[in-house]
């Protein structure tokens, strides 16, 4: 039976690089396929704590680990011009052969605000990302020739990426809804989703199917990953402690995209008790109640799933998972 790939969810927010690295290199050793690193300017509350540049982070995972590491996800509109993550991207696949892919989304005004543009509204930021799409394909298809792009958002003057690996990597767009996920699967080699019930995820596989085959592509070679959030201490008390203190944004039931600053999030926090998480992330002390919703999804048909723990007690989380949830999963 296939052993299925289970990643790291390096949360850049939460910890500093150097332990974000070494935690990366403990579950590469326990039994995880990968890195998904979390890429953000600000934490989401200042309880958190961090923010390192992800990818300083995920070159030093990649000199220390063997498995694939990624973006979850760049904003590749407002920080930085796609012609700069298309960059920064090819440079990462040309260090490490066949590891490394692309994860893009549209952006949260927490992190992308900074540089103190006009925040627009959802179906801009979208079409946004997909023209930025559009620039970051050309120069990954631009060896030995020259591209430009004069679009509705961005200006490209003609030149080329001059590093570049032997294949492009996979771009995956994180979404979430009907009609980008009919888009992703016609401009991405994959999807990047977060948990939800079995009839969303149904519909959106869907939709990217439907984008597959509009475009020509083959569905089967479509690719499906999950960043799954959960809190897994010794005990429930303390694993829901965990969730309220450290990921208290896991348990805000509203759109979290236009919300500014880690202090306007830490006020809202204040709101939030254990049973908002119900339904959103599963809280327990149980390993196996956390391989069984693990499994659940794998037999969703997820090709790669990433494990994020909101605690601070990643070693420990790590070890345990290591040894009594991951030989357990079958794809």
């Amino acid at each position: 039976m296939a052993t299925p790939k289970i990643g790291y969810a390096a949360m850049l927010e939460q910890f500093g690089p150097q332990e974000v690295v070494g935690y990366s290199v403990d579950a590469e050793r326990a039994g995880f396929s990968g890195v998904m690193a979390a890429d953000h300017f600000q934490p989401w509350v200042p309880q958190q704590g961090n923010a390192a540049f992800v990818w300083n982070v995920m070159t030093a995972i990649g000199e220390r680990t063997t498995g694939d590491v990624g973006p979850g996800v760049t904003c590749p509109s407002f920080r930085m011009h796609p012609a700069i993550v298309a960059q920064a991207s090819a440079t990462l696949a040309a260090m490490y052969p066949g590891r490394h892919w692309l994860g893009l989304g549209s952006g949260e005004a927490l992190n992308e605000h900074v540089v103190a543009g006009y925040w627009p509204e959802t179906p801009d930021r979208i079409n946004r990302m997909f023209e930025a799409i559009e620039i970051i394909k050309k120069l990954f298809g631009s060896r030995g020739r020259d591209v430009k792009h004069d679009g509705k958002y961005f200006k490209l003057e003609a030149t080329r990426l001059w590093t570049m690996p032997d294949e492009a990597p996979p771009v995956y767009i994180a979404t979430a809804g009907p009609v980008t996920a009919k888009k992703t699967g016609m401009y991405a080699e994959g999807l990047i989703t977060v948990g939800a019930p079995e009839s969303k995820l149904e519909m959106i596989r869907e939709k990217c199917e439907e984008g597959c085959r509009e475009v020509g592509k083959d569905p089967a070679g479509f690719r499906y990953i999950l960043q799954l959030h959960l809190s897994w201490a010794p005990t429930d008390e303390e694993a829901f402690r965990n969730a309220v203190v450290e990921w208290p944004n896991g348990g805000m039931k509203f759109p979290k995209q236009d919300i500014r600053s880690p202090l306007d999030f830490e006020q809202m926090a204040k709101l939030v008790r254990p049973d908002d998480f119900e339904g959103r992330m599963l809280i327990s002390s149980d390993p196996d109640q956390h391989r069984e919703q693990i499994q659940r999804f794998l037999d969703l048909g997820f090709d790669q799933i990433y494990l994020h723990n909101v605690g601070r007690n990643q070693a420990e989380w790590i070890e345990v998972f290591g040894r009594e949830v991951l030989p357990k999963l079958t794809a």
